[in-house]
C-alpha cells in the first residue's frame, strides 16, 4: 500500500465477485470463475491492467479477506442475512427491479429498505475506494450500486468513475413514482461516464436528471455543479453502450463435433418434429413467457400448428425463489404448461416440453442448434442475450428469431421478425410466418445478424466503454 492509496489501477464494482464457490464431493472448497458474460468480457482487462474486482461473494453472514484468484484481486464486501432480504431482494429486486421494468410488476416501497440499500452501497464504495491507486479507473455494474459513483467521487475525487446501467431506464412518468428518485440520480451522476443500452434509456435518464435536479444538460452531458466542501463542477455523460456476448466462443461451441450430435440428439428425443420452437429465459415477469405460451395455445386450437407437426422447448431457469411474485408466477407458468399438454399430447408427441432447470453453456448451445424458431417474447429487457446468443450460433445462416420489440437486442437485429408480446394476435403470426419463412428469406436474414453480432462483440462493448471513459477527460467544468 502507498500512504492512503491502494495499488490496483482498474477496479470492477459489481453486487456479486466473478468467481463462484464450489464444494467438491470430499467437501473442500475452491473457486472458479463465473460463468457470466460480464466476467468473460472484463477477465481479460483484469489480466492485462492490474485489476480488482469487488463485490459479495454469495454467503450471508460471512466475512473473507481479499485474495488472489483468475488473473484478478477479488475484494469480498461482507452482506448479513439481513441485508440480502432488504438491500438485495428487497430494495434492488422488489423496488427497482419493477419500477425500471415498466411496472409489469407494482413496485414497493419501503424506507427500511432503503435504509439497507444506503449502508450496503456504502460499504462497496468504501472497499472499492480502500483498493484503488491513485488516478484508477473504477467501473461500476448495475442497479444495485446506484449510490455507489457518487460515494466514490466524494471520498476519492483522483479517479475515473464509469457506471454502466444493465437493465431499462424507465421514463420520467414512471421513474416519478420512486421516493428517493433525486438521491439515486444524483447517486448516478458521481460517474464520468454512465452507460446504457439502448439510446432511449440514456434520453429517460436526462430527461429525469433535468426533472428533478434543473441541472444544465449539453448534448447528453449534465453539468454537475461544484458541492460544498470545495468538489469541483464536472460533467458526467450518458450514453449507450449496447452489450453483446463472447460471439466467438459461441460459434466454436456450434461447430464442436459432440455438441452437434447433442443437437441431433434432442430432435430424436422430441420424435423428429419438423420445427422446433425454443424459448429460454430466467423465470420472471419481464420475459413475456405466459404471453408467449398463450399464443402457442392457441395456434395449437386452432390447427395453424399440430403437435405431430412441431414441439416448444421452453427453458425456464429458477429465478428469485424466495420472492412470493416469483413463487406465483411458477405456479402460473406451470399450470398453463399442465392445460396445453393436458389438451395436446398424443403418447408420442409432446406440445410443450417445459425444464426448470439452469444448463451448462454447451448444452444450450446444442439447444439453439436444435431450434428452427427462437422466440424472445420479452415484455421489457436491457438487452436479452440469448437472442444473440442464438444468432451466433447458427454458424451455416439457418434459423428465425422472433423478438420482442421491448428488448435491447431489437434495436440491432432488425432482421429478426419483431413483435410486441402484447398482441397475442400479433404474435401468433410471427409465429406462424418464423415456422413457414422460406429458406433463402431465413437465410439472409440470418447472415445480416451474425455479422452485426461478430462484428460488435462483448470485448467491443467494454473496449468501446472504456475508450469513452479514457478519451472523455475529466469533462471539470
Amino acid at each position: 500500500m502507498d500512504g492512503e492509496f491502494g495499488e490496483f489501477d482498474f477496479i470492477v464494482v459489481s453486487n456479486r465477485l466473478a468467481v463462484d464457490r464450489v464444494v467438491d464431493e470430499h467437501g473442500e472448497s475452491s473457486w472458479r470463475r463465473s460463468p457470466g458474460g460480464l466476467v468473460t468480457a472484463l477477465a481479460p482487462v483484469m489480466a492485462k491492467a492490474d485489476g480488482a474486482w469487488v463485490g459479495w461473494h454469495g454467503a450471508p453472514d460471512e466475512t473473507l479477506e481479499p485474495f488472489d484468484e483468475a488473473n484478478m484481486r477479488l475484494v469480498p464486501v461482507p452482506l448479513s442475512d439481513e441485508e440480502v432480504e432488504l438491500y438485495y431482494e428487497g430494495f434492488s429486486n422488489a423496488t427497482l427491479w419493477p419500477l425500471y421494468h415498466d411496472v409489469i410488476a407494482s413496485p414497493e416501497f419501503h424506507r427500511t429498505w432503503w435504509d439497507s440499500y444506503q449502508r450496503v452501497n456504502e460499504r462497496f464504495a468504501a472497499a472499492a475506494a480502500s483498493v484503488a491507486a491513485e488516478g484508477a479507473t473504477v467501473w461500476v455494474q448495475d442497479y444495485q450500486l446506484q449510490l455507489v459513483p457518487r460515494l466514490l467521487r466524494q471520498a476519492r475525487p483522483d479517479l475515473r468513475i464509469g457506471f454502466f446501467n444493465h437493465i431499462p431506464f424507465p421514463p420520467l412518468e414512471i421513474y416519478a413514482q420512486l421516493p428517493w428518485r433525486r438521491q439515486v440520480i444524483e447517486g448516478l451522476l458521481g460517474a464520468d461516464l454512465i452507460g446504457f443500452q439502448r439510446p432511449s434509456d440514456a434520453s429517460n435518464f436526462l430527461r429525469c436528471v433535468r426533472r428533478f435536479t434543473g441541472y444544465a444538460i449539453k448534448s447528453q452531458q449534465v453539468q454537475v455543479p461544484a458541492g460544498e466542501n470545495g468538489a469541483p463542477a464536472y460533467a458526467s455523460r450518458a450514453e449507450a453502450f449496447p452489450i453483446s456476448i463472447d460471439t466467438a466462443s459461441i460459434a466454436e461451441l456450434a461447430q464442436r463435433p459432440d455438441v452437434i450430435e447433442r443437437s441431433k440428439e434432442i430432435r430424436r428425443e422430441l420424435g423428429d418434429p419438423r420445427h422446433v420452437l425454443l424459448g429460454v429465459d430466467r423465470l420472471d415477469y419481464t420475459k413475456g413467457i405466459g404471453h408467449r405460451l398463450k399464443a402457442y395455445g392457441e395456434l395449437l386450437e386452432d390447427g395453424s400448428i399440430t403437435v405431430e407437426d412441431a414441439a416448444l422447448i421452453q427453458v425456464a431457469s429458477p429465478s428469485r425463489e424466495r420472492v412470493e411474485q416469483y413463487r406465483l408466477l411458477r405456479e402460473d407458468i406451470e399450470g398453463a404448461v399442465g392445460r396445453i399438454n393436458g389438451t395436446h399430447d398424443t403418447m408420442k408427441n409432446t406440445a410443450i416440453r417445459y425444464l426448470h432447470h439452469s444448463y451448462p453453456v454447451e448444452e444450450m448451445v446444442a439447444l439453439y442448434l436444435a431450434a428452427d424458431v427462437m422466440l424472445v417474447t420479452a415484455l421489457r429487457d436491457g438487452m436479452n442475450l440469448v437472442a444473440k446468443e442464438y444468432v451466433a450460433a447458427r454458424t451455416g445462416n439457418t434459423g428465425t428469431l422472433v423478438l420482442s420489440e421491448f428488448a435491447g437486442a431489437a434495436d440491432t437485429l432488425r432482421q429478426a421478425i419483431l413483435v410486441n408480446p402484447h398482441d397475442i394476435d400479433g404474435l401468433k403470426s410471427a409465429i406462424v410466418q418464423a415456422v413457414e419463412m422460406p429458406r433463402t428469406e431465413a437465410t439472409r436474414r440470418m447472415r445480416l445478424m451474425r455479422r452485426q453480432v461478430v462484428q460488435n462483440d462483448v470485448e467491443q462493448w467494454s473496449r468501446s466503454f472504456l475508450d469513452a471513459l479514457q478519451g472523455g477527460g475529466r469533462h471539470d467544468a
